[in-house]
């Protein structure tokens, strides 16, 4: 697999504690909570439980640890879902995060438009690979990925020529072209494979805008939105004193965040923003690669 679009590498003892503690917590929690009632309700009746407990409200307090079992998955996917960032403004590398959150909801809906998405995939490939073992309360995911058309001559990227103007490079294009339908693949053969295997069913689609990439934007589940603006200066090298490229670094990007549950201003921007999403991918081009010829 060509460099920049191989499968992500494990996130290291942090993310493997994170996984524990998200398949874990649940039945440790329920445990608890059956535990208080199967003890409360013991207390209630025989009497020498009751004289060792030293109280007398034993039934009550095991009809509430029963109801807190019952409802616990509601209350904890309500929770997730009117969590307001505690921030305004955060980085790239922290969309894992918005990831996990929204992954916490039945349905889940992520959309992103912007250039490589190569940041925002590996937070995705992880997270659906997490889905064989433990899919939570997640039951369905559509993941919508807007990225540039590199079948047309651009000026982001390019190829740094003199007095620092761009100059269209097709190799250079077909270059970031390839690694969109990279990650396209594994995404999408990974979707298959929890659809077939799994109780979760999961769709992703690429398609294609035409102009440079300017905005990043990432919807969370229609509720949160991330937008940030790409440093159209950057510059890269391929190889060591060759050509220089005008190449976005996503992952450099710093993101505003708005939510449904702030401000009247960020719930506007919020359907704003699905809005112009849902327009856009109205009108966005099928990639060649998913072109079925014609008959």
């Amino acid at each position: 697999m060509a460099e920049g679009t191989r499968a992500p590498a494990d996130g290291g003892m942090a993310r493997r504690l994170r996984r524990f503690q998200e398949r874990f917590e649940p039945l440790v929690t329920r445990a608890l909570l059956l535990g208080i009632f199967a003890t409360g309700l013991l207390a209630q009746f025989v009497k020498p439980v009751g004289d060792a407990l030293e109280g007398k409200a034993f039934l009550g307090g095991a009809l509430l640890s029963l109801v807190g079992y019952v409802l616990y998955d509601q209350v904890k996917e309500l929770s997730a879902s009117v969590r307001v960032p505690a921030r305004v403004l955060v980085n790239s590398s922290e969309q894992g995060t918005f990831v996990g959150e929204s992954f916490q909801a039945r349905k889940v809906e992520i959309s992103f438009l912007g250039y490589t998405g190569e940041t925002l995939y590996n937070a995705l490939y992880h997270r659906l690979e997490d889905l064989f073992d433990n899919p939570g309360p997640t039951r369905r995911v559509t993941i919508r990925m807007l990225v540039p058309d590199f079948g047309l001559p651009m000026t982001v990227p390019s190829r740094v020529g003199t007095d620092d103007s761009p100059v269209d490079d097709p190799e250079f294009r077909m270059r970031m072209e390839g690694r969109c339908r990279e990650y396209d693949s594994i995404l999408s053969e990974l979707a298959e494979r929890l659809t077939a295997n799994s109780r979760v069913a999961v769709e992703c689609e690429y398609r294609l805008y035409q102009g440079i990439p300017r905005d990043k934007v990432c919807i969370f589940n229609r509720q949160q939105v991330l937008h940030g603006l790409y440093d159209l200066s950057v510059r890269m090298r391929l190889e060591h004193m060759g050509p220089e490229f005008y190449d976005p670094k996503g992952f450099r990007t710093d993101l505003n965040v708005w939510s449904r549950e702030g401000t009247a201003a960020a719930e506007a921007a919020v359907s704003t923003w699905n809005k112009h999403f849902d327009d856009l991918w109205t009108l966005a081009r099928i990639p060649p690669w998913r072109q079925r010829p014609a008959p």
